[in-house]
């Protein structure tokens, strides 16, 4: 009798442990539970402590970089007031109708004025070294580069003035050339924006380069943040009108802030953070699950 009980026994225990073995094979998944691993199967390791995160890309506030389109037929003048220029399409390419206002080269009292023309002259591209686009005008009495700014150009070369012998003018193209003044008198409020966010783009430029430089580079770029007051100063001291509508250093600061990304290898304009989307109505949420077996 005993023997049999024992058997008995034996026999449920058998039973209860091949049923404890189905359980564990198939556990139960509840909601939001991680999913199960079959045997065999590995988990993704976590990052080893002291592993170097991957780099971030810099985020710098939207800055307005201007295109070909935004000096396109557009009348411009040396310094608001002097001269002519007129960048227009050509063809696959563009082209620069361009006079030039200057002073005799025998006696610099006398004016003097030097057209190259009454067609446009092709220009060549010379891609975004500073971040804006870039052109050549191959002029033999006074080849110029110029950089495209929002409704200016700023004329980087020559470095010195130009001499032209036939007409013995003597003729300086560099600095800004934009808009006269009606135009900039009716895009007061508009400048003063574009101002204020070019500054801020600016600072942001320089702290993010700060951030990746070394101690003696560190040292260099606080020195060039602080000559490009004095810097800017010089190029839009003769501007018409500057002390009251700021149209060159607004278009100089958005200008460096421009080749400020570029060294950063951020080319385009600055995408804004999306807006947040409105948040739907909640939906009703599902009856809970049942762990009671039905009857």
């Amino acid at each position: 009798m005993r023997a049999r009980k024992r058997i008995v026994l034996g026999l449920a225990a058998l039973l209860s442990a091949a049923a404890g073995a189905a359980a564990s094979a198939q556990p139960l998944q509840l909601p939001g539970a991680q999913p199960f691993n079959a045997p065999g199967t590995q988990q993704a390791a976590p990052p080893a402590a002291g592993t170097p995160a991957a780099p971030r890309q810099p985020s710098l506030p939207a800055l307005k970089i201007a295109g070909e389109e935004a000096i396109l037929g557009k009348a411009l003048h040396h310094n608001g007031n002097h001269g002519a220029a007129s960048f227009e399409k050509l063809g696959s390419g563009y082209g620069l109708k361009l006079s030039l206002d200057g002073y005799q080269s025998a006696n610099l009292v006398e004016p003097c004025a030097v057209s190259l023309g009454e067609a446009p002259i092709p220009v060549t591209a010379l891609g975004r070294p500073a971040g804006v686009p870039r052109y050549r005008l191959e002029a033999p009495v006074c080849p110029l580069v110029f950089d495209v700014l929002d409704g200016a150009f700023l004329v980087v070369e020559p470095t010195e003035p130009c001499v032209v012998e036939a007409a013995q003018c003597r003729v300086d193209p560099r600095g800004l050339w934009g808009p006269d003044l009606a135009t900039v008198a009716a895009q007061a409020k508009a400048i003063e924006r574009a101002r204020g966010a070019a500054e801020r783009a600016l600072r942001d430029g320089y702290r993010t380069l700060a951030a990746k430089a070394n101690a003696v580079d560190q040292r260099t770029l606080a020195r060039e943040q602080a000559g490009f007051s004095g810097e800017r100063e010089m190029t839009c001291r003769d501007f018409q009108r500057e002390g009251q509508y700021g149209f060159c250093a607004a278009r100089i600061t958005e200008a460096r802030a421009a080749e400020l990304r570029a060294r950063l290898g951020l080319h385009g304009e600055a995408k804004q953070a999306p807006k947040p989307k409105k948040p739907r109505p909640a939906s009703p949420k599902p009856a809970p699950l049942s762990l009671t077996p039905t009857q």
